[in-house]
């Protein structure tokens, strides 16, 4: 495709964006309001559903649908990701319940996960290493970008309009990039091989499932010692055992595991699933500090968070543009990660507005610096005939270093938690107040003894309003270390996630840069080395 006038490719691109934004930015609008939503339909107990019916089937998607875009191309599997991410959006509007609504997030999930796929890959097919970078990082602006914007506008909807309007309001945006996908993006032609890996494509999924629905209950809805947790563990190894035989005996594998050969995949992908688990699984908790510990309500918390998506926005289509004139891209993974580490670091001493808010900027800069470098890393280690596969492999490891970061951290919370409450609530001045209150009114303050309660500012406004005059000042001195022991358990959470990230950058040493090719056509860079050494035992 880089015979295509420059024209032409910047017009595809802004449809690829728009696709981009537009299954991002369902995905964000909802995140403020789903708990309402579900509230709404009566769902509550299936609201973890929600949330990993989406996991689950966006990931399977991305990496199944990676080795099938290599062999038919990218444009009839963006047109479908779009298709049924529009289909699925407008479904779940319709929802008259909560098992609706869960089954149409499916759908959602498998338009997003194929259009996560091919999008990245496209940019592949359209540039060359060389000039991905920048495209790179534009395409990690608009997550930003989504990010940004999403949660408020979320938030103003569900005030103002009926939910349903969350789930439509973008299915314009969607037709427009398909439009422009369907008119300008070229048809490439098929691949030598045709031959589809049912087998291997059976049992990948069969691995995924059982991991992600492990580590999502663990430590939620079941113990992580308990029989359905390790049943679903030893059903993901066993599946992944009969994954490995299976590709190695495939004409035509669907994750081709030489790929894992090549050092550069391999670290890159480590160092993504790192990355993911420590930011992923201490960024979910940030809203706990800012509304739990800080004590600001929801409407104003997201304007605490957006400035790490600001910074994240601007950091990475500077680096994408800085890549592309340089060459060089290794450089700015060893400058972001530590940046990264630093940013998570001040989160470990955070006790005011203006420290998180200094947190998110520096977290952000080094998000920005650092994550549009593994994919292009990756791309540019293979040749384009694995582009798909590739692409696909980076986006199933971050996914599952997300899915088992927030799994962990979340575990770290809970018991260092439950540890610091019971201090709180045994030591501090009001516990001695407290024990010598009715027992009716005693129980109605210690409700309050979790981080859920905590980040409702309007009911602890109006229970403390309702209270005697006398008992007010034990039931904020009760909130005052009820908050302290949170923002003491918040602390371990990101002192965790920092230690995690150090790993990561340590994995940054071993990332081998190789030049950037200046053409899809040529071999990838650590083929070509293969193919000389092949040539020099020849010789000899």
């Amino acid at each position: 495709m880089e015979h295509l006038s420059n024209k032409r490719k910047l017009t595809i691109m802004i449809a690829i964006m728009a696709a981009m934004l537009f299954a991002a930015i369902n995905q964000t609008i909802t995140s403020t309001a789903m708990p309402r939503i579900i509230a709404i339909l009566d769902g509550m107990d299936l609201y973890t559903w929600t949330i990993n019916i989406y996991l689950l089937t966006s990931t399977i998607a991305t990496v199944l649908v990676g080795k099938l875009s290599d062999m038919f191309g990218r444009k009839p599997f963006l047109l479908t990701g779009i298709l049924l991410f529009m289909v699925g959006a407008f479904l779940t509007g319709t929802s008259d319940n909560v098992h609706q609504f869960i089954f149409y997030r499916g759908i959602q999930g498998i338009g997003a996960g194929i259009i996560q796929s091919t999008a990245f890959t496209a940019v592949g097919d359209l540039f060359p290493p060389r000039e991905r970078g920048k495209w790179m990082g534009l395409m990690t602006a608009v997550f930003g970008f989504s990010s940004v914007l999403g949660p408020t506008l979320g938030g103003y909807l569900i005030d103002h309009l009926d939910w349903h309007w969350l789930f439509w309001i973008f299915l314009p945006l969607g037709v427009v990039a398909f439009v422009l996908i369907m008119a300008l993006f070229p048809k490439a032609k098929r691949g030598e091989s045709t031959s589809i890996d049912y087998l291997g494509s059976l049992f990948l999924t069969t691995t995924i499932v059982p991991l992600l629905l492990a580590f999502s209950w663990a430590g939620t809805e079941y113990d992580w010692g308990s029989g359905q947790i390790l049943g679903l563990l030893a059903a993901s190894v066993v599946s992944a055992l009969i994954f490995v035989f299976t590709e190695t005996k495939a004409k035509n594998p669907i994750l081709p595991l030489h790929l894992f050969k090549n050092s550069v995949v391999t670290v890159s992908n480590l160092i993504g699933f790192i990355m993911n688990f420590g930011m992923m699984g201490a960024l979910i908790y940030l809203n706990f500090f800012v509304q739990g510990v800080l004590g600001i309500s929801a409407t104003y918390a997201g304007y605490v968070t957006m400035p790490m998506s600001i910074v994240m926005v601007i950091a990475s289509a500077v680096t994408g543009q800085l890549i592309a004139k340089q060459g060089k891209y290794k450089r700015f993974a060893m400058a972001g990660v530590p940046i990264m580490i630093g940013g998570m670091a001040i989160m470990i001493f955070m006790n005011s507005v203006p420290v998180a808010i200094l947190s998110m900027i520096v977290f952000g800069l080094g998000l920005g610096l650092g994550m549009p470098v593994f994919s292009l890393a990756t791309q540019n280690a293979v040749s384009h005939k694995e582009l798909g596969a590739v692409t696909a492999s980076t986006q199933l490891f971050r996914n599952l270093g997300g899915t088992i970061g927030i799994a962990v951290m979340g575990t770290v919370m809970s018991n260092n938690l439950t540890k610091h409450l019971k201090e709180a609530l045994t030591s501090s001045p009001a516990a001695q107040g407290l024990s010598q209150l009715d027992p009716e009114v005693s129980k109605q303050l210690t409700a309050f003894a979790n981080p859920t309660a905590l980040m409702n500012k309007p009911l602890l406004e109006q229970t403390q309003a309702s209270l005697p005059a006398d008992v007010q000042p034990l039931f904020v001195q009760m909130i005052d270390g009820i908050r302290d022991a949170l923002g003491q358990t918040l602390s371990t959470v990101f002192m965790t996630g920092t230690i995690v990230l150090v790993a990561a950058f340590i994995l940054v040493f071993f990332l081998k840069e190789l030049p950037l090719r200046q053409s899809n056509q040529a071999a990838a860079p650590a083929e070509a080395e293969s193919d000389a050494l092949a040539k020099k035992l020849q010789v000899e």
